[in-house]
């Protein structure tokens, strides 16, 4: 563990201390207790020759010689499950077992349980679970589950990002890191998904120290200090990836990123053979724009004007016309720094432009997560709050769900 172990594994020793000496003295059920000490029964001191004092004396004695031999018990049980010291000869166990002084005397349950408790509470701040990081859940049945209940009207986007994220943790050695490119509307899900990606894969989500998240607009605003930022974001990745086996690296507003910046993230997402195992191959990248939206919503409009279901949009036909816009946008600093053209983004995942029965979903859920009462006519009036083009049709929410939380204020008493 090292030496900075050292102050967690002290500070862990010392919360501990009272526990093992209360549970030192516990015995299991049925068997005989050690003799009482004699301050129940006398008031004054007992003289050593008296008729108590000598043998209560080599009671207590023993009694606490016991307590101290379970307390050890105790302390080895822990550092076993915990550090995986003390557990190479395992005949020591049954030296500590031989200085009970008291027949009958074993390991309390009760002991165990809270050792149990106490270990797991120890492993929720460091690494010694079974997936080796216990910052790390990696839940993809949660995240199938809550993809499926709380994200309406991306049938495309929920069955890509599933399969991805699935296969990629599934596979023992993968070549590169995973990269995922979000394109869509403002407030059809990519921020969302984002999240619920961070959330079922580490313990605390988008406050784990595994994820970073980077906003355009907020982290590089201005276009004077690139180099600076470059340098500044090719180290935060290192640090990020050198702390945690598997890394979440979100990049919102991605369409305004300048093109060195990408390039600058290239080489973490890039290609590597079987023989050098990189730290960053166990990485996920999130890339979310807005860029590809008008392509997206005129493949929607197109088959809602042929009757068709938005369902039937599949996959193959517009990630195709995305790739080729991304790659022909002479201004798009995706062309510039090359990622589609060399292949280093995996999925472009579409999200399409949400519908009025979709807006009143997301109202719903708003309603439900604040525990406040609704009806189909509230949801309806929210629905109605937001602008739908295009103009003829009135289709799609214009800011897609984004702003339905806080639409649902003017409905409070």
């Amino acid at each position: 563990m090292g030496q900075a172990g050292l102050p967690a594994r002290r500070g862990l020793g010392c919360c501990i201390l009272v526990l093992l000496l209360l549970l030192g003295g516990s015995g299991s059920p049925g068997t005989t207790p050690p003799p009482r000490g004699p301050w129940a029964e006398e008031r004054g001191p007992v003289p050593e020759g008296g008729p108590w004092g000598r043998a209560r004396y080599e009671a207590v004695k023993k009694h606490l010689g016991a307590v101290g031999a379970l307390s050890k018990q105790y302390w080895r049980y822990l550092a076993c499950k915990v550090w995986q010291e003390g557990c190479e000869d395992e005949g020591k166990e049954q030296e500590e077992r031989e200085l009970l002084p008291f027949p009958g005397w074993s390991f309390p349950l009760v002991g165990q349980d809270y050792l149990e408790i106490l270990s797991a509470w120890y492993c929720s701040f460091g690494k010694c679970c079974e997936t080796g990081d216990c910052r790390i859940i990696n839940n993809i049945t949660g995240l199938e589950a809550d993809l499926n209940g709380q994200l309406h009207g991306q049938h495309l986007a929920k069955e890509v990002v599933v399969r991805a994220v699935q296969g990629f943790l599934q596979s023992p050695r993968p070549h590169k890191a995973l990269v995922l490119s979000f394109h869509g509307w403002s407030g059809t899900g990519k921020n969302f998904v984002a999240r619920m990606v961070a959330s079922h894969l580490y313990r605390d989500g988008l406050k784990s120290e595994c994820v970073r998240v980077f906003v355009s607009l907020l982290h590089f605003p201005h276009l004077n200090y690139v180099d600076s930022y470059k340098a500044q974001l090719q180290r935060q990745i290192s640090e990020t990836l050198q702390r945690c086996r598997q890394a979440l690296l979100i990049f919102d507003e991605a369409e305004k990123l300048h093109s060195s910046l990408l390039d600058a993230i290239r080489p973490f997402m890039a290609h590597h053979d079987h023989h050098g195992q990189a730290d960053h191959q166990r990485s996920i990248f999130l890339f979310l724009s807005n860029l590809g939206g008008n392509t997206i919503n005129e493949v929607a409009l197109d088959f809602w004007r042929a009757g068709r279901a938005r369902e039937e949009i599949s996959m193959e036909l517009l990630e195709q016309r995305l790739r080729l816009e991304l790659q022909e946008a002479a201004e798009n600093s995706y062309a510039h720094s090359h990622l589609l053209r060399e292949n280093l983004i995996d999925f472009v995942v579409p999200f399409l432009p949400l519908e009025y029965q979709h807006v009143k979903l997301c109202a719903r859920d708003a309603f439900q997560a604040r525990g406040l009462p609704y009806t189909e006519a509230t949801l309806d009036e929210v629905a109605q709050m937001m602008v739908f083009v295009p103009k003829e049709e009135k289709l799609f929410s214009a800011q897609g769900c984004k702003s339905v939380p806080q639409r649902i204020n003017y409905f409070l008493p």
